[in-house]
């Protein structure tokens, strides 16, 4: 649980917004009062009819469509599916009766992916076999306007947003009706985002259809509105009982109806809603406190181009899943980009629409507030921010004056599914880096600056692929961390502290404080290997970090041997790619693992303690996030702290321990990391881990 405890600060209202307490009581009142189904022609019937039909005049009046139609549907996705069927027929109705039409159906690039799925799923089902094409945008996120104009002639539906749900980007919508102003294509707007943050009258614009949702301003999901113009074709979606006039049948939900009512009725009553200049001067309180915490911030959009409720920034040298963890702990809300699409691990798609590096685009943040924050509210979440980045700071992961935590041992950093691995030592205050990444570079020489550690050497186990100057760039980056002294490191950057002779074969050793690191060769099919063994005193090899030699060009059956003479079963093995998030595996055999046989439910972890009184709770957590929360558990239950990072320290002395001492139980925020951890232990052959799925989220909640 967070040391901040008192309420979530939630910042991802462009995913969701908490119902407003006045669109509760509007729901609530229709649960317990005016419940009756509206189609009924008793009096119970007629008042909820005459609930909903008030909700839909206030719309109206505030979305200025008294002349169009305002359909109540559950939400946006049911509303461009019903505005793009009814488009899609009535262009093959034309074209049946020997009309020109246009065949092109033009979505914004940058659009919610609702769109473009809707787009082709209909002209596969409709079998018009029309081309279904993106309009580019720029590198601020805008219409390619110059793209439009040369494909209007062509166009039978146009689809834009009118503010985009990820960067906040502002469509300039004048300028593309004036492009339609003498097309016949049909145009739909998602105005989702819009709703609440942007005036909108859409009676004064040619637009044939707009979508809204409920859940993004403040109502209960399930609730939404399709705008329909009065010269616009409409083909229900839904038949059936003839409800919303035939237009879309079902049971009408009524009191999500009344909640977006009472949301309509407080966006015009003028006090309820903050207006555009005090929005804007939230976000810019908010962006510098985000600075202050994140040096080196970069905006993926201009503020002057976007929504004053929405930011979208990446930190170099930070992914946004570290991001989101380390806000996470602090109960901070945010999010990677779209909330449909932010639990596939991929980089935004809309900002590589607009061209952006693809680091940018891999490891952007989402920082989105609704248009009923409070002063309070804001303020708040400023100092949370800088919470987060005192924590960073503390823990190296960005610059600053506050004392760093020591690092010790061997730690894994990762970006996509290669690996870069350091072994520090505490007491020399000295390190090696091991297959430097360039994406990790420049965070790798910050931490060695912040903990003011020595690199005796930057190593590669590979020399192929740029390796080496991966290696080299690193040491630049360095500068006097990099330790130098005169011959002491060979052409290979190797700091030759002893040569010693093994198996008749002399081997170059590094000292790092009360350990070793001894470089072997490996040959090939059609290159060599450096193998390095690491090895404490007195002690066998406990980690061997050997690249990519166990699975790239290796011919087992003739170097497996080489491996076995060099390495024992317990050797850990640290390779420079893992796709599988194996972690570390050994030369031993692996026990096969179900993990829904080692995870305990976050709703029996109390029954679990109880049945094991001498458990180990393992916190894989990043020390960043250790920082800034802490969590109940029951006296007695010992809890250490073990980032995933550095899990490999501790495996040696937890795959020692007897069944007598107990199971190990690992957790983290959600429950990803820690099921990586535990499969990773049973692999290894442990019998006694398991894992808490969902992790703190489930488990405080």
């Amino acid at each position: 649980m967070s040391n901040y405890s008192s309420r979530v600060i939630y910042l991802d209202s462009n995913a969701t917004t908490p119902v407003m307490p006045l669109a509760l009581e509007a729901a609530r009142a229709v649960m317990e009062d005016d419940y009756g189904n509206p189609s009924s022609v008793h009096s119970s019937g007629l008042q909820a009819k005459a609930v909903m039909e008030h909700a839909r005049k206030t719309a109206c009046d505030l979305l200025g469509c008294s002349e169009g139609k305002l359909l109540f549907v559950s939400g946006a996705t049911e509303g461009i599916q019903t505005a793009v069927f009814s488009a899609l027929l009535a262009l093959r109705e034309k074209k049946a009766r020997g009309e020109n039409i246009g065949t092109d159906l033009l979505y914004g690039a940058t659009e919610h992916k609702a769109v473009p799925e809707s787009l082709h799923h209909w002209n596969s089902v409709l079998n018009l076999n029309f081309r279904v094409i993106a309009m580019p945008v720029d590198s601020a996120g805008r219409h390619d306007l110059n793209f439009l104009a040369d494909h209007i002639a062509t166009a039978g539906l146009v689809c834009t947003m009118a503010a985009n749900n990820e960067t906040g980007v502002i469509t300039k919508l004048d300028e593309i009706e004036k492009l339609l102003k003498n097309s016949a294509a049909y145009w739909m707007v998602d105005g989702v985002q819009a709703l609440g943050k942007l005036p909108l009258k859409l009676n004064q614009h040619r637009i044939d259809y707009s979508l809204f949702s409920g859940h993004k301003l403040y109502a209960p999901k399930g609730i939404g509105m399709l705008y329909v113009h009065k010269d616009a074709p409409f083909t229900p979606l839904l038949a059936g009982g003839g409800q919303e006039s035939s237009l879309r049948s079902g049971t009408e939900n009524v009191s999500g109806i009344a909640a977006l009512g009472a949301v309509m009725e407080a966006l015009g009553d003028g006090h309820t809603f903050r207006d555009h200049d005090t929005l804007h001067r939230f976000r810019l309180q908010l962006l510098e406190a985000m600075k202050d915490a994140f040096p080196g911030l970069i905006l993926n959009a201009p503020l002057e181009e976007t929504l004053p409720t929405t930011l979208n920034f990446s930190v170099p040298g930070l992914t946004s899943k570290e991001i989101l963890d380390l806000f996470d702990a602090a109960d901070v809300r945010v999010s990677a980009g779209s909330a449909c699409s932010a639990a596939k691990a991929q980089p935004s798609f809309v900002l590589q629409a607009m061209s952006l590096p693809e680091w940018q685009a891999a490891s952007a943040v989402r920082v989105s507030f609704g248009p009923a924050t409070t002063q309070e509210y804001i303020d708040e979440a400023c100092k949370r921010v800088r919470v987060c980045g005192d924590a960073l700071r503390k823990t190296c992961m960005v610059t600053g004056d506050i004392e760093p935590l020591p690092a010790d041992g061997v730690i894994q950093l990762s970006f996509g599914s290669s690996c870069t691995w350091i072994i520090a030592d505490a007491k020399t205050k000295q390190c090696c880096v091991i297959d430097p990444l360039p994406e990790l570079n420049e965070r790798i020489a910050k931490y060695m600056r912040c903990q003011h550690y020595q690199v005796k050497a930057v190593l590669s186990t590979n020399s192929h692929d740029g390796q080496s100057i991966h290696s080299k760039q690193l040491e630049s980056l360095l500068g006097d961390y990099l330790l130098t002294t005169a011959n002491a490191r060979d052409a290979d950057g190797f700091f030759v502290d002893q040569v010693i002779n093994i198996n008749a074969k002399e081997c170059s050793v590094m000292q790092l404080g009360d350990a070793s690191l001894r470089r072997i060769t490996i040959q090939g099919l059609a290159k060599s290997f450096s193998l390095y063994l690491y090895t404490h005193l007195n002690q066998e090899s406990t980690f061997a970090f050997c690249g990519d030699a166990l699975n790239e060009g290796m011919d087992d059956h003739a170097n497996l041997s080489i491996l076995t003479k060099e390495l024992s079963e317990n050797t850990l093995l640290c390779a420079a790619h893992d796709p599988e998030k194996l972690l570390v595996t050994r030369l031993a055999p692996s026990t096969p693992c179900c993990l829904e046989e080692v995870t305990v439910p976050s709703t029996d972890l109390g029954r679990f303690l109880e049945k094991h009184p001498g458990t180990t709770m393992i916190d894989v957590r990043e020390p960043y996030e250790q920082q800034l929360s802490h969590f109940d558990v029951p006296a007695g239950t010992e809890v250490i702290h073990m980032p995933l990072s550095r899990l490999a320290n501790g495996i040696n002395h937890w795959m020692s321990r007897t069944e007598k001492e107990g199971p190990l139980l690992f957790f983290c925020r959600t429950g990803g990391r820690s099921s990586q951890a535990v499969q990773c232990l049973r692999r290894l052959g442990h019998k006694n881990a398991w894992h808490i799925a969902g992790g703190l989220a489930l488990w405080q909640h």
